[in-house]
């Protein structure tokens, strides 16, 4: 029995023997190879309200240059492997200087499109880190930059099947304003070009005729709908008297007092922290609501009431435009604009109720008892009421 295990413990040593002088033979007879899984580019594309853009080129150097794309499954697949292995161990530096060969290839394959003009690319960095576990692939970051047109709308990417599949999108980027906006992914495949990607949201400068529209449609919805103080103190205006000229006299104090507060405090000139701002506000609109009540013409004093209260509300519209936001280069146009529109909600209010109510009442003062009366009830309850809701003791302590 003895013998009989000592014979099989020779045979199986015998085996091991043979197994280690065969895998032996093969290290020293295989070449150095790699299997990487081929990945897709990743392309970050940053464009800055300063004119600039950046062009982030995250891919294999090695890859590119051995010609090995996303149709491999890995790099072994391909007819081009030798090259890849050659390339894949080689320090920064030395792929640095195999790259400088290759840079005008993919300078003029990948192509970058603003408004569907084709530019001029140009690397301005290149960062290959060290080769690494040669297990995994190395991927480096090529970096494009340049400068382009501000009123650009759009762009769109193209990047050569050849070199892989990729996936790309934009950020627009605004750090004085504080704006960003990030686009959604593209996975592109097939070697197509990419959908355009619009840089309206941020990027793109307006031209002047625009941003007035824009403005003046934001000044007349600060009116009409959202700004209820504002209407039920226009309101309150009309109330006093059926008869016009009052009504435009109060009208042009009104907006002249207003336009004049809200340029200034829009150029730093006066500035009153909101919650001092908005309880006055409410206050004029109760006070003006209470004073409907007893008075029956139009004085000199009312005239002067409301261009103080005019001050107060340009400020408040003040507020609301710096929360907005203004386009540095079409400062003018925009305030110039915003005042605008709030001109065009306050005469649509002042139009409605005139041309709905007062012409129904050729008696003044049936108009006085039945009209300005209970409104200017409800505008005056409604005034001391948001006054005493805004109202912050503490915000006065601390302005004084």
């Amino acid at each position: 029995m003895s013998g009989y295990k000592k014979t099989l413990q020779n045979a199986i040593r015998k085996v091991h023997t043979a197994m280690a002088f065969y895998l032996l033979c093969a290290l020293l007879t295989a070449h150095y190879s790699t299997a990487d899984i081929v990945k897709p580019a990743l392309v970050e594309i940053s464009v800055y309200a300063d004119g600039h853009y950046r062009l982030e080129l995250r891919a294999s150097i090695e890859a590119m240059i051995s010609g090995i794309n996303s149709s491999y499954k890995n790099t072994q697949d391909s007819p081009y492997a030798e090259v890849y292995d050659e390339l894949r161990p080689l320090q920064a530096a030395q792929l640095r200087e195999r790259f400088a060969l290759f840079e005008d290839e993919l300078i003029h394959e990948i192509q970058l499109f603003f408004d569907q003009q084709r530019i001029a690319l140009q690397i301005t960095e290149i960062n290959i880190p060290e080769p690494g576990y040669t297990k995994v692939p190395r991927i480096s970051l090529i970096v494009f930059e340049g400068r382009i047109d501000r009123q650009v709308k759009q762009l769109s990417w193209y990047y050569p099947v050849r070199f892989s599949d990729n996936a790309v999108r934009v950020r627009q980027i605004d750090k004085v304003n504080e704006k960003w906006h990030w686009s959604s992914w593209q996975w592109l495949r097939n070697d197509q070009t990419s959908k355009a990607f619009s840089l309206e949201e941020v990027f793109t400068e307006q031209p002047a005729f625009r941003v007035i529209l824009d403005y003046v449609l934001a000044g007349f919805e600060h009116i009409i709908p959202e700004g209820l103080d504002h209407i039920l103190f226009i309101l309150g205006i009309f109330l006093l008297s059926t008869r016009l000229k009052p009504l435009l006299w109060q009208a042009t104090m009104f907006t002249l007092a207003h336009s004049i507060t809200l340029s200034l405090s829009m150029f730093n000139i006066i500035s009153l922290p909101a919650s001092i701002v908005e309880p006055l506000i409410a206050l004029s609109i109760a006070y003006i609501g209470i004073e409907n009540i007893f008075a029956h013409k139009l004085k000199t004093s009312r005239l002067a009431l409301v261009f103080a209260f005019g001050l107060l509300h340009g400020l408040g519209f003040a507020s609301v435009l710096a929360d907005f936001g203004m386009p540095h280069h079409a400062y003018a146009s925009a305030l110039i604009g915003f005042n605008l529109g709030v001109e065009v909600g306050q005469l649509t209010i002042l139009s409605g109720a005139y041309f709905g109510i007062s012409i129904w009442f050729k008696n003044r003062q049936h108009f006085h008892n039945y009209v300005t009366v209970p409104g200017s009830v409800l505008i005056g309850i409604t005034g001391l009421y948001w006054t005493w809701d805004r109202f912050s003791w503490a915000a006065i302590q601390n302005l004084a």
